[in-house]
């Protein structure tokens, strides 16, 4: 078994490669059946616009009802869209008018979050191929129609496949966090390799962790939509999916559930074959991890994986010659950590083989956490959509306000450019149409302005390269062969690929739908490959308007780091106070148990619920950390003299990691004991105020006979972190 999945097999097998495909066809099955079997081009043209614009909706890994929602909305806002823009699209003011106005509204719709900008960017894209010719106004009726029965067939034909093929939306959703599972383990096996820089793995560390939260939390969504009810094969395969989900999450708290001090391991034990096998280990499991996510989404049984009983043994073996030799007297910090290294280890490996045994097929057991049930859905991801959210960012310091409001002007200038071209001398005679194609330079700053600037800047060289390729590409094609057959059949490749690639690959996708679109001119107008000079200026065109447009009431990424940084603080202040909850309530549960106390029951259904608030806490401190560390990673791809306090949110950044690990590690601990000791009891309220901004004085020294032994480094941990949290706060609130 290769230690690494190819990139290729895993992109085949995943849901990105499956939604193209199901976007792809829903949006040409129409176009193609007009077009090939009743010879009408133009409203096949029609309907496959209306319908690529409900698909843009159609995206992998996402709940269910919120796409269903999105899509409707689609249709309508899209319908509306398309007429608008056909009846402006007659007359030569109006349409001035018409076209920055609802690139300002539909940009703003990336007020209601990742969904809202699709949507946005659907209507948007339905009104530049709506612009691409005047339309008469009896004729807009026409259009506007075909545009909504396209949308309409696409909402059906994808409610048909969601619902045929839901069990392998879960299987492929579940398969890639399984695969940026695996990507977070191999990234933390780095620490364990005494040759590599511990900044650097920390970076590479908090960019895996925050690709794995997007992961998990699409997982989530997807997965734990309902509980198994009955016992039919269709409850069979959702237990399974659960399973496996529960036990990656677990396998995640197991990793996450300590931050180990890495750089004292380093430095005490620099030549120790210890930290070899702890790192051997780790990767043996991350690559078993990928083996386990690949036959999830081909549907196949784990039957083999590799071992780590080797690399265990080893590492028992190396720690009781560390015992023999005294660490426990020399040194008894650095023998703490390894048995803790071990623990994990094992925990892992255990949590692993699970979670393959649930792929085997072999057993017909129920769900491993019995406790699941219908408060599941606090989970889910929640997605509000308020008129009032529109309204009250129209204002000069909301981000959103600034984007939509670039983006209105890029639009007026690409119009500005395409109707002054034909006085432009020189330049008319490089690219004559080109007023005629105002539309395409408005779609290319449409898909290259984004509300930040340094992801504007990456998809400007990305959409450059791609269209340069896919360019030479058509024209070697056309070049080589004059075979319409041929045409058909890469065009509908190049739209499966473009679709699949849109969210993996931005240049790979580029290149693709240039050369789709490129063909379908060639078949609406063949034997004239002028358009493809004409599509290479106009891009060039849009991507250098959209970069120069960014400049424009720029939102720099600095300016929401605080506010980012407050959220990930208040995330974690939660996961600890709801943490302290679930541990009390846990002793006084065993006390009462203890004791045969008559509210047993009750307390019972208390500490549930405070374990259930803890997990969903758990949740969202993963969620806010992952927000915090994307926004600051954007602002480090930004040039450097917008760059701001980028020491104390690197230090941020890491003190929350170091944080939660211990919150994580701490409260199972916590729960277990009959009673909280005084100078732990003094920790944990040391912790709590500093939190809350307030001074604190923590105890020299606590207990540490036995089982609180394995308190004292998470504690000693969490009062630091907690304490340098306070400082770099201030030292924000202050800059």
């Amino acid at each position: 078994m290769a230690t690494y999945t190819p990139q290729l097999q895993r992109f085949f097998y995943s849901h990105y490669f499956s939604g193209g495909l199901r976007q792809a066809i829903g949006v040409l099955l129409p176009a193609l059946v007009l077009a090939g079997i009743f010879q009408m081009h133009a409203i096949g043209m029609i309907t496959a616009i209306g319908a690529a614009c409900v698909a843009i909706i159609d995206q992998p890994g996402g709940p269910r009802r919120y796409g269903t929602n999105g899509m409707m909305a689609a249709i309508l806002l899209g319908s509306l869209t398309a007429f608008i823009a056909g009846m402006a699209s007659s007359h030569s003011l109006l349409i001035w008018f018409v076209v920055p106005l609802l690139c300002f509204i539909f940009s703003m719709f990336t007020v209601f979050g990742k969904q809202g900008g699709l949507l946005g960017f659907a209507c948007l894209l339905i009104m530049a191929l709506t612009m691409r010719e005047p339309l008469a106004p009896h004729a807009v009726l026409e259009h506007t129609l075909y545009s909504f029965l396209g949308g309409v067939f696409y909402f059906l034909y994808s409610l048909a496949a969601h619902r045929l093929l839901w069990h392998r939306e879960e299987q492929q959703a579940l398969s890639v966090a399984l695969f940026a599972t695996a990507e977070y383990m191999a990234a933390r096996s780095r620490f364990y390799d005494v040759n590599t820089d511990l900044e650097n793995n920390y970076r590479l560390l908090i960019h895996a962790q925050s690709d794995m939260t997007e992961k998990h939390q699409a997982a989530r969504d997807t997965i734990l939509r309902e509980l198994p009810k009955r016992h039919t094969r269709a409850d069979r395969l959702h237990t399974t999916s659960l399973n496996v989900f529960i036990d990656m999450v677990a396998l995640l708290d197991s990793l996450v559930a300590t931050h180990t001090d890495y750089a004292t391991l380093r430095r005490s034990l620099p030549d120790s074959d210890a930290l070899i096998f702890a790192r051997d280990a780790l990767k043996k499991l991350s690559a078993n991890v990928e083996h386990i996510a690949l036959n999830i989404a081909r549907d196949k049984h784990v039957r083999e994986r590799n071992s780590v009983k080797a690399e265990l043994r080893a590492f028992e073996f190396e720690l009781e010659t560390y015992r023999r030799d005294g660490i426990i007297d020399r040194d008894p910090e650095i023998y703490a950590l390894l048995v803790q290294v071990l623990r994990r280890l094992r925990n892992a490996t255990r949590l692993v083989d699970r979670m393959a045994t649930h792929t085997s097929g072999t057993t017909d057991a129920g769900l491993v956490d019995t406790r699941l049930d219908k408060s599941l859905d606090r989970f889910l991801a929640r997605k509000k959509w308020r008129l009032g959210m529109l309204t009250s960012n129209l204002r000069l310091d909301s981000s959103h306000f600034r984007y939509a409001s670039r983006v209105a002007i890029a639009a007026l200038l690409a119009m500005s450019i395409s109707g002054l071209w034909p006085y432009l001398g020189t330049l008319e005679r490089v690219a004559p149409n080109l007023s005629t194609h105002s539309y395409w330079i408005v779609l290319t700053v449409l898909i290259v302005m984004k509300p930040g600037f340094a992801l504007t800047r990456q998809r400007n060289g990305w959409r450059l390269t791609g269209t340069l390729i896919g360019c030479a590409l058509a024209l070697a094609l056309f070049s080589v062969t004059q075979n319409t057959d041929i045409y058909l059949a890469v065009l509908i490749v190049c739209c499966v690929l473009g679709y699949s690639l849109i969210q993996l690959n931005f240049m790979a996708a580029a290149i693709f739908n240039t050369v789709f679109v490129l063909l379908v001119f060639h078949f609406l107008s063949p034997g004239s490959n002028a358009v493809i000079g004409e599509r290479l200026v106009d891009t060039v065109i849009g991507c250098g308007l959209a970069l120069l447009c960014s400049y424009i009431l720029p939102w720099w990424e600095h300016r929401y780091m605080g506010s980012l940084a407050k959220a990930a603080k208040k995330a974690n202040q939660e996961f600890f106070l709801t943490g302290l909850r679930y541990a009390g309530l846990s002793r006084a549960q065993a006390a009462a148990h203890a004791e045969g106390l008559e509210q047993t029951l009750a307390l019972d259904a208390e500490q549930q619920e405070a374990e259930l608030a803890w997990r969903v806490a758990r949740k969202n401190m993963h969620i806010a950390f992952s927000n915090f560390a994307s926004a600051f990673y954007r602002m480090m791809d930004e040039p450097i003299r917008r760059q701001a306090n980028v020491p104390e949110l690197n230090n941020l950044l890491i003190q929350n990691h170091v944080l939660a690990s211990q919150i994580t590690s701490a409260m199972p601990v916590l729960a277990s004991l009959p009673a909280v000791p005084e100078g732990i009891q003094k920790s944990l309220e040391s912790v709590e105020l500093y939190l809350n901004d307030q001074d604190a004085d923590p105890p020299a020294s606590i207990e540490t006979e036995g089982e609180l032994a394995t308190l004292a480094y998470p504690l000693r941990q969490m009062v630091k972190a907690s304490q340098l949290i306070r400082q770099e706060m201030r030292g924000l609130g202050n800059a």
